[in-house]
Protein backbone atom coordinates (compact mmCIF):
# COMPACT_ATOMS: atom_id res chain seq x y z
CA UNK A 1 0.00 0.00 0.00
CA UNK A 2 1.25 3.44 -0.90
CA UNK A 3 1.63 5.81 2.03
CA UNK A 4 1.43 9.60 1.89
CA UNK A 5 3.36 12.14 3.94
CA UNK A 6 1.13 11.57 6.95
CA UNK A 7 1.89 7.83 7.02
CA UNK A 8 -1.65 6.77 6.15
CA UNK A 9 -2.59 4.85 3.05
CA UNK A 10 -4.99 6.23 0.49
CA UNK A 11 -8.51 5.77 1.82
CA UNK A 12 -7.22 4.54 5.18
CA UNK A 13 -9.14 6.02 8.09
CA UNK A 14 -7.30 7.70 10.88
CA UNK A 15 -8.69 7.83 14.36
CA UNK A 16 -7.73 11.43 15.03
CA UNK A 17 -9.84 14.53 15.55
CA UNK A 18 -10.04 17.33 13.01
CA UNK A 19 -8.05 20.28 14.35
CA UNK A 20 -8.40 23.86 13.19
CA UNK A 21 -7.10 27.30 14.03
CA UNK A 22 -9.88 29.86 13.77
CA UNK A 23 -8.92 33.51 13.36
CA UNK A 24 -11.59 35.88 14.63
CA UNK A 25 -12.33 39.57 14.22
CA UNK A 26 -14.59 41.14 16.84
CA UNK A 27 -16.58 44.35 17.14
CA UNK A 28 -14.78 47.16 18.96
CA UNK A 29 -14.80 46.57 22.71
CA UNK A 30 -16.21 43.01 22.47
CA UNK A 31 -13.04 40.89 22.52
CA UNK A 32 -13.19 39.93 26.23
CA UNK A 33 -16.84 38.91 26.04
CA UNK A 34 -16.18 36.90 22.86
CA UNK A 35 -13.21 35.08 24.43
CA UNK A 36 -15.28 34.22 27.53
CA UNK A 37 -18.09 32.82 25.36
CA UNK A 38 -15.67 30.86 23.15
CA UNK A 39 -13.97 29.24 26.15
CA UNK A 40 -17.36 27.82 27.20
CA UNK A 41 -17.72 25.90 23.89
CA UNK A 42 -16.73 22.25 24.40
CA UNK A 43 -14.80 21.81 21.13
CA UNK A 44 -12.71 24.94 21.75
CA UNK A 45 -9.41 23.85 23.29
CA UNK A 46 -7.73 27.29 23.42
CA UNK A 47 -9.10 30.80 22.84
CA UNK A 48 -6.66 33.68 23.22
CA UNK A 49 -6.97 37.39 22.53
CA UNK A 50 -4.10 38.55 20.31
CA UNK A 51 -2.70 41.67 18.69
CA UNK A 52 -2.54 42.13 14.92
CA UNK A 53 -5.16 41.87 12.19
CA UNK A 54 -7.27 39.41 14.22
CA UNK A 55 -8.59 39.86 17.74
CA UNK A 56 -8.85 36.22 18.83
CA UNK A 57 -7.19 32.99 17.74
CA UNK A 58 -8.67 29.71 18.86
CA UNK A 59 -7.83 26.05 18.50
CA UNK A 60 -10.77 23.70 18.02
CA UNK A 61 -10.98 19.92 17.73
CA UNK A 62 -13.94 17.98 16.39
CA UNK A 63 -14.49 14.37 15.36
CA UNK A 64 -14.57 15.20 11.64
CA UNK A 65 -14.77 17.98 9.06
CA UNK A 66 -18.59 18.11 9.07
CA UNK A 67 -18.60 18.59 12.83
CA UNK A 68 -16.10 21.41 12.44
CA UNK A 69 -18.39 23.14 9.95
CA UNK A 70 -21.31 22.79 12.35
CA UNK A 71 -19.19 24.17 15.19
CA UNK A 72 -18.29 27.28 13.20
CA UNK A 73 -21.81 27.81 11.84
CA UNK A 74 -23.93 26.95 14.88
CA UNK A 75 -21.71 27.78 17.84
CA UNK A 76 -19.04 30.30 16.88
CA UNK A 77 -20.79 32.55 14.36
CA UNK A 78 -23.74 32.99 16.74
CA UNK A 79 -21.64 34.55 19.50
CA UNK A 80 -22.47 38.27 19.75
CA UNK A 81 -19.53 40.48 18.85
CA UNK A 82 -17.92 38.21 16.26
CA UNK A 83 -17.78 40.00 12.92
CA UNK A 84 -15.62 37.65 10.79
CA UNK A 85 -13.85 34.30 11.01
CA UNK A 86 -11.19 32.50 8.97
CA UNK A 87 -10.80 28.76 9.55
CA UNK A 88 -7.40 27.15 8.93
CA UNK A 89 -7.29 23.34 9.05
CA UNK A 90 -4.25 21.73 10.65
CA UNK A 91 -2.62 19.16 8.35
Amino acid sequence: MSRGENGYGVGEERDMPTKAYILIETAVGKTRQVVTALRAVEAVKVADPVTGPYDVILVAETKDLNSLGELVDKDIHRIPGITRTVTCLAI
